[in-house]
């Protein structure tokens, strides 16, 4: 049995246009989100807040290492710019994807084993986004924290510093972030579910094998018909009105002879 790989039709297209919909109401604001993160609107800032806590490392610990002549440590991702640059690649990275994906849905070419591709390599990066927001940082042994405290402690610490609006801006950040994890890990299972063998993807061979059988199953049929007809007397014309003046007459084809 014949399995087709590429050219492999949607079993459910219409979760597909609602999916892209619904993907579009999650990225706007999650662009807007990203955009204004960057450069440093509050991770500088939550380090900081984290360390007079006793909650995280210490944001001043390049500092230290530079004046004590020590190699220098690493910055928890959750922490560094490289986190921000991240997250704005991917906002952008995914605004790409959803337009290209639109087109390529309308003209037939969205093919279920590319959307499987694309969609596992999008679960990834959505991944490493939550988990780089989440945290977590152990550079300082003294203040282990397994998950950011904002996220795990709440806004109230950020009181003193004026800084719960921005709180509640990053756990907003990590919710969209969630949203849209989500979103590519149901297109990924649409994907997933097309692949598997069924009745829309039958493959060449079958289509061609099914289009055989109909045809001698239709030369069969003209041939019993064939065999059904009436015999006639050679010279006399049989048409149906013919058959129904003779049933009118109560006569049958046979008073002619």
């Amino acid at each position: 049995m014949g399995y087709r790989i590429i050219h492999r039709k949607w079993r459910l297209r219409r979760p597909m246009w609602w999916g892209m919909v619904f993907e579009l109401i999650g990225l706007i604001p999650i662009l807007v989100l990203f955009g204004i993160e960057q450069p440093d609107l509050y991770r500088s800032k939550f380090w900081q807040i984290g360390f007079d806590n006793k909650l995280n490392s210490n944001p001043n610990m390049i500092l230290y290492a530079y004046a004590n002549h020590r190699p220098l440590p690493t910055i928890p991702f959750v922490w560094s710019q490289s986190l921000t640059d991240f997250n704005v690649a991917i906002s952008i990275i995914a605004l790409f994807l959803l337009l290209s994906k639109l087109i390529a849905f309308i003209m037939r070419v969205w093919y279920p084993l590319l959307a499987v591709v694309v969609n596992v390599a999008a679960v990834a990066l959505w991944t490493t986004s939550v988990y780089g927001q989440i945290g977590p940082d152990f550079a300082d042994p003294r203040y282990p924290s397994p998950v950011a405290w904002y996220i795990r402690m709440g806004c109230e610490i950020a009181r003193p510093y004026n800084a719960v609006r921005l709180c509640m801006i990053a756990k907003g950040t990590l919710a969209v972030t969630v949203y849209m994890l989500f979103l590519y890990l149901v297109n990924l299972g649409l994907a997933i579910h097309s692949m598997l063998p069924n009745e829309l993807n039958k493959s060449k061979e079958e289509e061609e094998e099914e289009d055989a059988d109909d045809s001698n199953e239709g030369k069969n049929n003209n041939v019993e018909m064939r065999g059904m007809a009436s015999p006639m007397t050679p010279g006399v014309p049989y048409t149906p009105r013919t058959m129904a003046f003779r049933t009118l007459d109560r006569r049958g084809p046979s008073s002619y002879a």
